[in-house]
């Protein structure tokens, strides 16, 4: 087995990883079109040769040709030991130096969800098809950036479950096990799928055993008793690929109608052999809008002119109608400023759009809930509910019998779509687990979820809470804001210094490190493709090319503070000299802080693959 243990470094004897395998008892039941779990990997000068433990064919990659081959098992492997032991082939992708081959190493067990096991990635190698003797700093930045990405917490895959459609859409698509049905890649809905783009470079129609789709964002899956009555209650957030980047970079919709920060989390009940399914989708307001960084605390944001943004939004939602049914766009952005005039556009559009399927829904969450009324917050559920009766929830019986779908979904945003969207979303969700389990009979009628049981409601609260700190250390760099209420059910004077303590850590990394971090995303999905030619024939994206401000203002702001302090320190007697000297060296600290707060654009870490120019369109 290729478990994985806490310290993925942790090796036995022979040099395999050692692991943490699933409690005792759980097995699967494998099928023809699950994708390999165990598998040996063999390096040769001439291929990379990938032998799954339980399987008669081997897959084997050319690492000159770069042709890759499904053959049956036969004497490819004699007189060969293999190099390692790997849990699943992540893709291939070009970079300067050569191609690599991207392979999981290591895997953390989540839980049982549906009858297959959900996995969490903790290891990965990145193992270069033939090494160039020349090797170039780019090629290394960009491992680097590929890294980076990797590293992001956390991806979750499964050999036989299918993680990137809801359990509604699975029934839609119709069995996945079957002689004619396809491979969980081929068969997984591309928005999901981080690593897609590398899996296709392969370019092999019969490996789709081989081929492991990950899924970006939050798996919970929790064993729990209410009433006597044992069932498992899980999250599943699936962050999408469509203009996927880091906060302040992403920011709005492209023109093909997606919207930045895109995310769908289902809620999934199992009972006795019953499945139930609640779906709730989060994403940035859907029109052309943009907030670059600028050092100021809270860059003003602000609409793109000459921009097409009804028809943006309604491509959106067109999208959004397809997949999920009718549309309430829950708008949590403050009514007054610059969000203010957001939410107008926002309203405006969606008036202009005229479709009686989308309802917009606008609720001032900071005034609503100022001083710590977030009581107030029921208000807008209470607003919400009819319309959540309506939609309703996925349902089947243990035979298999359909006793219900849901028909819409919340799409809810604030700015981020972080702290104030997965706090309400928590509440729905709370609210339509009450009416699965009463319907089930898990709970009494009339009785709610919140009061069966105090140790199930500080899971529920703290479930959630993760789920707000994972979608936004994803996407802002940081955990979430305002959980202290998702954990507690009240908003605490800790919670609030642990927010500020959050959002100085935003303001860091959005200004001076969120630029390589959105360059290594756009890198592995592909957006980005390198030339063999850069820094050779053509210029290398990864030039920085900095103004004299840049130099300029910092080193006079140095000088200035220490001539300052060593003015006021150190005089040998305090006279009308040092006093001007030091109303000199304040003014200097005062004209490179305002000169750097002027030009704060320039010292921004900006994105090198894409621009800023040419950066807010992607």
């Amino acid at each position: 087995m290729c478990e994985c243990p806490e310290d993925p470094n942790e090796q036995n004897g022979n040099g395999y990883e050692l692991g943490r395998p699933p409690p005792p008892g759980i097995m699967e039941n494998k099928g023809e079109n699950d994708v390999f779990d165990d598998m040996n990997l063999y390096i040769t000068p001439e291929s990379f040769i990938v032998e799954p433990n339980e399987g008669a064919e081997v897959l084997i990659i050319g690492r000159l040709d770069k042709v890759t081959k499904v053959h049956p098992a036969g004497g490819q492997l004699a007189n060969l030991r293999p190099t390692r032991r790997i849990c699943g082939v992540l893709g291939t992708i070009h970079l300067l130096s050569c191609d690599y081959l991207l392979v999981a190493t290591h895997r953390i067990f989540v839980g049982v969800l549906n009858g297959a096991i959900i996995w969490r990635l903790a290891g990965y190698d990145i193992i270069p098809y033939i090494p160039n003797a020349i090797q170039r700093k780019e090629n290394e930045t960009y491992l680097r950036l590929l890294r980076q990405t990797l590293d992001t917490k956390y991806f979750y895959f499964s050999y036989r479950y299918d993680l990137t459609h809801s359990l509604q859409r699975q029934r839609e698509l119709g069995p996945f096990r079957g002689a004619n049905s396809t491979g969980l890649f081929q068969r997984a809905d591309q928005r999901f799928v981080w690593n897609g783009y590398v899996l296709q470079q392969f370019g092999c129609e019969k490996m789709h055993r081989f081929q492991l789709p990950l899924l970006l964002g939050f798996v919970s899956i929790n064993q729990v008793q209410i009433n006597g009555q044992t069932f498992f209650w899980s999250i599943v957030t699936r962050r999408s690929i469509q203009r996927a980047g880091t906060r302040l970079f992403t920011r709005g919709i492209n023109d093909r109608g997606h919207v930045a920060n895109f995310v769908e989390t289902e809620q999934i009940v199992e009972f006795n052999g019953q499945l139930a399914g609640f779906v709730q989708t989060r994403g940035s307001m859907p029109f052309h809008w943009h907030q670059l960084p600028n050092l100021r605390y809270k860059p003003r944001p602000r609409l793109i002119p000459g921009k097409d943004h009804l028809g943006a939004c309604s491509l959106h939602f067109s999208e959004q109608l397809r997949l999920y049914g009718s549309q309430v766009a829950v708008n949590l952005v403050d009514h007054k400023g610059a969000e203010g005039e957001l939410e107008a556009t926002f309203g405006r559009l969606i008036r202009e759009m005229g479709n009686p399927k989308v309802r917009y829904e606008s609720f001032d969450f900071h005034h609503e809930c100022r001083k710590m009324r977030w009581d107030r917050l029921n208000v807008l559920i209470d607003r919400l509910a009819h319309e959540q009766d309506d939609f309703g929830y996925y349902h089947v019986f243990d035979d298999g019998k359909l006793v219900s779908t849901q028909t819409g979904v919340f799409r809810t945003n604030c700015i981020d779509c972080l702290d104030r969207t997965n706090v309400v979303q928590s509440m729905l969700a709370r609210r339509s687990l009450t009416a699965v389990l009463q319907k089930m009979g898990v709970l009494h009628v009339g009785q709610r979820v919140e009061q069966a049981s105090q140790s199930f409601e500080a899971r529920f609260k703290g479930v959630w809470a993760d789920n707000a700190d994972l979608v936004s250390l994803q996407y802002s760099g940081t955990g979430a804001l305002k959980t202290d209420f998702t954990r507690t059910g009240k908003r605490t004077k800790a919670g609030a210094l642990q927010d500020g303590k959050n959002s100085l850590m935003r303001y860091y990394l959005n200004n001076f490190a969120d630029g390589q971090r959105q360059d290594g995303i756009d890198l592995f999905l592909g957006k980005y493709l390198i030339n063999d030619n850069e820094g050779r024939a053509v210029p290398s994206p990864l030039e920085s090319k900095r103004g004299w401000r840049f130099f300029a203002f910092p080193s006079v702001l140095i000088m200035a503070v220490t001539m300052f302090m060593v003015t006021m320190v150190y005089p040998a007697e305090f006279n009308t000299e040092n006093l001007l000297l030091m109303l000199f060296w304040g003014a200097m600290i005062a004209v490179s802080a305002t000169g750097i707060m002027h030009y704060g654009i320039e010292f921004v870490q900006w994105p090198r693959l894409f621009p800023p120019l040419s950066f807010r369109d992607q």
